[in-house]
């Protein structure tokens, strides 16, 4: 196990975007020496890795050359070639989470599929081919509107899904392979994140609370601990825990949830990587999640799991009507507001709703860090010079 830290062992990361960033402040506290592959020349992880290739996630020949003298490998985003990824475990490197359920994750047709064939509870759905299917589904009065239709692949940050209401709305979706499943009317959306090691050790973080912006389909706000009854937290534990066996995966899964009226749970969809909803544990969590997905992937203890205190993190998104340079107008302010801690990603042009930062705000009452939270979401803007 000692072998990880200030040695010559090379953990590889697909990827170098903020996840990937968060990831390499805890590789550095542990001084574990780094490779990141990602497309982008600015990529905010470039400055905090000991090597930085800029290259196609997609692309067979950079993924294998990339990963090819690397000791373990792991993703911080879905999109990567899979085929190189197998190509690397037949070489004998461990990559967590592996090929094949990168590959089940990858298309949420085939996600859908895997929760039907494994009795994990999830709304009806129906695939498509194309969306000339669809259409022609739809005039034959085969599905009833509203429903909710997602491209099976490429989807993020709301991207890729869309609210069918009536007819007109097909006219504007992309063309290829899709889905649709049944509008859900769920009185909460919740997220669980399940951390597993390859032998087989397993902790789940507390089940947390989503509310989502009403026009951009992201997350506004998670609340740790969410404001449920027990019995309903460990019925969504468990849950995700199903999940997370079924697909015999390693590192952390973040289960995204729905909690019906009837106080029903149904799995929404999953990431395979530290994810959004549980940024709050930086600053909340005995163990954060990026410290927990280093300890899944190189197969030594688990943390600990609980919460110091009650959290509640807003991203920071660009404002509509701006593009170009980033300022984070009003930081100032919400630095003097008490238990606030701000994250800047380092993305250096904003656009309207890209994912620009986020911020923790914690507190021993929950309600008021919800409070002092709103009140940080009125105050910062993000904006263009």
């Amino acid at each position: 196990m000692s072998h990880y830290f200030s040695s010559g062992f090379t953990l590889g990361i697909l990827g170098g975007g903020q996840l990937g960033k968060m990831l390499l402040s805890e590789t550095q506290k542990w001084d574990i020496k780094t490779h990141v592959l990602d497309p982008s020349a600015e990529a905010p992880s470039r400055y905090g890795c000991h090597r930085f290739v800029q290259g196609s996630l997609m692309d067979y020949d950079t993924v294998f050359n990339f990963g090819k003298d690397l000791d373990l490998i792991t993703i911080e985003i879905e999109g990567v070639n899979t085929e190189a990824l197998e190509a690397l475990e037949n070489l004998g490197i461990p990559t967590y989470p592996r090929a094949q359920t990168l590959r089940c994750i990858q298309d949420k047709g085939l996600q859908k599929t895997f929760y039907k064939e494994h009795q994990i509870p999830t709304s009806d759905f129906r695939i498509f081919a194309s969306k000339t299917d669809l259409v022609q589904a739809l005039n034959r009065n085969e599905f009833d509107l509203p429903t909710v239709w997602k491209s099976t692949t490429g989807g993020y940050d709301g991207n890729g899904v869309k609210i069918l209401r009536e007819h007109g709305d097909i006219a504007d979706l992309p063309e290829g392979p899709c889905l649709i499943e049944d509008l859900v009317p769920f009185a909460m959306e919740l997220a669980v994140i399940v951390s597993r090691n390859p032998s087989g050790a397993m902790a789940t973080y507390p089940v947390v609370e989503m509310e989502f912006h009403p026009e951009a389909n992201q997350v506004e706000y998670v609340i740790c601990p969410a404001r449920i009854p027990d019995k309903i937290a460990q019925k969504a534990q468990e849950i995700a825990k199903s999940v997370s066996h079924a697909l015999g995966h390693v590192g952390l899964l973040a289960v995204e949830l729905f909690l019906t009226s009837e106080d029903d749970i149904l799995v929404n969809e999953v990431a395979p990587r530290p994810h959004n909803s549980g940024h709050y544990s930086i600053e909340a969590s005995t163990t954060n999640q990026f410290e927990m997905h280093l300890r899944c992937i190189m197969d030594l203890p688990l943390g600990d799991t609980t919460s110091k205190v009650g959290g509640v993190m807003v991203n920071l998104v660009g404002s509509e009507g701006h593009q170009g340079p980033v300022v984070y107008k009003n930081i100032e302010a919400i630095l003097a507001m008490p238990g606030v801690t701000p994250h800047i990603y380092g993305k250096k042009m904003t656009r309207p709703f890209r994912k620009m930062g986020h911020v923790t705000i914690v507190d021993p009452d929950i309600n008021q860090a919800r409070r002092i939270a709103e009140e940080v979401k009125k105050t910062i803007q993000v904006i263009s010079k």
